[in-house]
């Protein structure tokens, strides 16, 4: 699987955190609304993605992916420009 362009194919990690609200509500990591970006580890990067490279952990923005599915396991693809920072 590669990307093409300006896209980058990514595996989210897994957020098995629960957190209490104020008012006694539990929220896991997936409804957390106080969050904006979440962590990944990027698989392929197109041609025309700078400053970027496979296999690093990468923060991006939450609303910008779209899902994918091959051979029953689910992988996320962003745009260049929806990463914020890069570890």
């Amino acid at each position: 699987m590669k990307a093409i362009g300006r896209n980058i194919i990514i595996k989210t990690k897994k957020e098995d955190t629960v957190k209490k609200t104020d008012g006694g509500l539990m929220l896991t990591g997936t409804q957390r609304v106080d969050i904006r970006y979440k962590e990944a580890t990027v698989l392929h990067c197109g041609d025309d993605v700078k400053g970027i490279e496979e296999g690093k952990t990468i923060f991006y923005d939450k609303n910008a992916s779209h899902r994918l599915e091959v051979d029953k396991e689910v992988f996320h693809v962003i745009r260049d420009i929806d990463v914020v920072v890069t570890l």
